[in-house]
């Protein structure tokens, strides 16, 4: 798919989802700060960390700040990916109190769960960094903010899987059983590929070595091992990797902290998670105002 036409469909997503964000919050206005705080009142304010974590978010912090008041000044102390600790100052705002104050709990709201994210794959991926495995995230995410939790999970060194379902082909098990098994799936999807000249990878989920076995002569660019115990999984590796035929494997379903490393060193490519957004942890961040 064309990167060009890709990168401008994110940033329409993202900038779609700044506006609507600080639409619902605004309505008809910020009530409260236009009743206590003169228009012109100037000031700054500072974001820091309440608890130690990897930072997410200050990208979308500056567009969101920017959004309410281009003249406002970001001094940025931290940027995207920086591990910080407790207290540790993150960005400064200056400017005119009223905006800043109005794009508050906006910017928190992205900071806080994007930073969760990138410090929950951030775990996964340290705890995996002695094998090939790569931690993979999933469309499990909420609705109208795929874009940021997707950029927190490369922020904290994961690796994208497919944005939606436009990106890649990814035959599921419901897939399978309404197609009456894989192999017929698989061959429908290459021919769709095929014909429709589509630049995009196909993937298949098998549940057991029996559908493995039968999804791996048609040669998938990868297979989606759903489910498998470890040791199923070691045998999957062998059998794939002895059999000549050139596919990743991925590991997917009842895996997280507690057996991750054990996954991954059974060989397999990569390991998706639903966890790492669809169960996110916020990490705890504050800001606070300075007067003039």
């Amino acid at each position: 798919m064309n990167n060009k036409v890709l990168s401008e469909f994110y940033e329409e997503c993202r900038a779609r989802a700044v506006k609507l964000a600080l639409e619902e919050d605004l309505f008809s206005g910020d009530v409260t700060t236009r009743a206590t705080i003169e228009a012109d009142r100037g000031g700054s304010a500072v974001i820091r960390a309440k608890e130690s974590g990897i930072v997410g978010g200050i990208s979308v912090a500056l567009q969101v700040f920017q959004a309410c008041d281009p003249d406002l000044v970001v001094v940025l102390h931290r940027r995207d990916g920086d591990a910080v600790q407790a207290g540790e100052l993150i960005l400064e705002i200056t400017g005119k109190l009223a905006p800043i104050l109005v794009g508050e709990r906006t910017v928190l709201n992205f900071m806080q769960r994007m930073s969760g994210i990138a410090t929950r794959t951030k775990c996964y991926v340290k705890k995996v960094s002695h094998t090939g495995a790569k931690i993979l995230d999933t469309r499990k995410t909420s609705p109208g903010l795929r874009y940021f939790d997707k950029e927190a999970v490369r922020i904290g060194g994961g690796v994208n899987h497919r944005f939606g379902l436009f990106d890649m082909i990814l035959i599921k098990d419901n897939h399978i059983d309404a197609s009456d098994g894989i192999a017929p799936a698989l061959h429908r999807a290459k021919e769709y590929r095929r014909k429709n000249a589509l630049d995009v990878k196909i993937e298949a989920e098998v549940r057991s070595l029996d559908e493995l076995r039968k999804a791996l002569p048609c040669q998938p660019d990868i297979i989606l091992l759903d489910n498998f115990t470890s040791e199923l999984m070691r045998e999957a590796v062998c059998y794939v990797r002895g059999s000549g035929v050139n596919v990743l494997l991925e590991a997917s379903g009842n895996i997280g902290l507690h057996n991750v490393v054990e996954v991954a060193e059974t060989g397999v490519d990569f390991i998706s998670l639903g966890e790492l957004t669809h169960s996110v942890k916020a990490l705890d961040l504050s800001m606070t105002i300075k007067l003039d």
